[in-house]
């Protein structure tokens, strides 16, 4: 589907930004339209300038203060008229971090159908009222919607697709001022519009302004969860089908993490001052929590366990009979692994470990040899890239897909700077990719790929493979990548064992070729 995509920028009083706004976005190759939401003389001016400079900004009045959700509906009407079949909201105020709209284009063109929104990373700029306020709009739009899908539907950063949600305007009686991003959003999730988010950096300006009026704007909030509420009652049975329906084909990309940023900062903040057994002990009460409240998970342990009692035969370990408690301790398992890993970011030396080959590899590092590793989720492979950082002139390229771990990766990034460098996210293997890849293996660095998961685009191809006893699907990904890079190729893991964790490193191939 080809779509064209233009910026919607409601203004009420803004004018300290406005200049740099349009200047970023018109550099994207989108076309501007500001809407003046009865602002002041001064943003006026403002606005006549910006639209006398440039024929890509086009400048919309409203004769009086409407609310954003009017001068957005306006600016989608107008845009509507001149072709456009999407839009981008941007607000006024500076918050945005436009760096990011590449990215939300990118993941519109690819979601033509989609609402695609930012969900924030907050820095230390935020006032704390509004971001621990946030959290109880969350819990009501969860409600409001029967699902976890809608992650954050108060940011006004987001592209929409625009005859879906101005049909839905037109029809619908809604709020038109500061509720207005949360209603539209579960709305047209109610209609059928899925939200894909972007993880986006927000920023409070020291000179900002807030239109947000406490009591009125409060009163406003209320009165919209009130009309959700009872609306989601009437469509509960539909919302009841649709989880349903979505947990029986749901991809794993698609599956959220659970907990919440300040949850694992705390549990950060009780190792740090009290030890790693505070820690366990604090983990096992959460990991009880999290068994007794996720029964799909519960469900993929006891598959899981079964599959494997049945490969092994029943004189196989008791450790994997499908029971109850080997089903927690599976939960137990992952949750230490998260801590461990934690851990290992913060205090490397806190971690034991054996690596047979660490001699060969280093030697290998030492005549600069680069390899692709290619592991899985098996064992601690992210605690291995932590302790990497240890190694000298070991340079580890780890291709990830973090956008359903946000909260985990932001934390470990405050816990260790290096965290997020030499991470390359993707969410599939293209030409660019693979001549970047090329070159860091020429310059003697690794690459390390997860081969046991289904590719991110549920559509890519994938080849059966026997897996205890029965017929799975494997991404295929990983070996083209090998092929194309032409390099060693080793198979890596890192295991827990009673004394610390081994580092596996297995010869695979010298060359793949397909």
């Amino acid at each position: 589907m080809s779509i064209k995509i233009c910026a919607i920028i409601p203004v009420y009083n803004h004018c300290g930004h406005l200049e740099e706004i349009a200047r970023s976005l018109v550099q994207n190759g989108l076309m501007c339209i500001f809407v003046d939401d009865g602002s002041n003389e001064e943003t006026k001016a403002v606005l006549r300038r910006i639209a006398a400079h440039s024929t890509h900004v086009t400048h919309l009045i409203l004769p009086r203060n409407q609310g954003k959700g009017a001068a957005v509906v306006v600016g989608m009407k107008h845009a509507i008229a001149q072709g456009y079949t999407h839009a981008l909201q941007v607000d006024a105020d500076g918050q945005h971090d436009l760096k990011d709209v590449t990215e939300l284009i990118k993941l519109a063109k690819g979601h033509p159908d989609l609402l695609v929104s930012g969900i924030p990373l907050f820095d230390h700029t935020v006032p704390l009222v509004r971001f621990y306020g946030r959290y109880l709009t969350h819990v009501l739009v969860w409600v409001e919607t029967l699902s976890l899908r809608l992650r954050d539907s108060m940011c006004g950063f987001r592209i929409y697709p625009l005859v879906p949600t101005y049909r839905l305007v037109q029809h619908t009686k809604m709020g038109s001022r500061m509720e207005f991003d949360t209603e539209i959003m579960v709305r047209l999730y109610w209609s059928g519009v899925e939200t894909v988010f972007l993880p986006t950096h927000v920023h409070y300006p020291v000179d900002g302004i807030s239109h947000f009026r406490l009591f009125r704007d409060n009163v406003r909030m209320v009165w919209m969860h009130v009309r959700l509420l009872a609306a989601a009652l009437l469509r509960s049975p539909m919302l009841f089908r649709r989880m349903l329906r979505r947990k029986n084909m749901q991809h794993w990309t698609q599956m959220q993490e659970r907990g919440t940023v300040l949850g694992i900062r705390f549990l950060d903040a009780v190792y740090r001052y009290l030890g790693r057994r505070a820690c366990y002990m604090l983990l096992a009460p959460v990991t009880t929590y999290y068994f007794l409240t996720a029964p799909l998970a519960r469900r993929s342990s006891r598959q899981f366990l079964t599959a494997v009692m049945a490969y092994t035969g029943k004189n196989g370990s008791h450790n994997v009979r499908p029971t109850i408690r080997n089903s927690f301790r599976h939960f137990w398992q992952f949750a230490k692994a998260n801590m461990d890993m934690l851990i290992a970011w913060r205090n490397p030396e806190q971690i034991a470990i054996r690596f047979p080959r660490y001699d060969f590899l280093i030697s290998e590092v030492a005549q600069k040899k680069g390899a692709l590793f290619i592991s899985a989720h098996i064992g601690n492979l992210e605690m291995t890239r932590a302790l990497s950082t240890k190694i000298p002139g070991l340079k580890i390229n780890a291709l990830v897909y973090t956008k359903n771990a946000i909260k985990s990766s932001v934390v470990l990034e405050e816990v260790n700077v290096s965290y997020n460098l030499r991470l390359i996210h993707v969410q599939e293997i293209k030409p660019d990719t693979a001549m970047m890849l090329r070159s860091k293996i020429a310059a003697g660095e690794i690459v390390v790929i997860v081969g046991d998961r289904t590719p991110v685009d549920a559509a890519s191809p994938v080849v059966q493979a026997n897996f205890l006893g029965r017929p799975a699907p494997f991404a295929v990904g990983p070996y083209v990548l090998a092929h194309l890079l032409e390099c060693p190729v080793y198979l890596f893991f890192c295991l827990e064992q009673a004394d610390g964790y081994l580092i596996d490193l297995e010869p695979f191939a010298e060359r793949i070729q397909l």
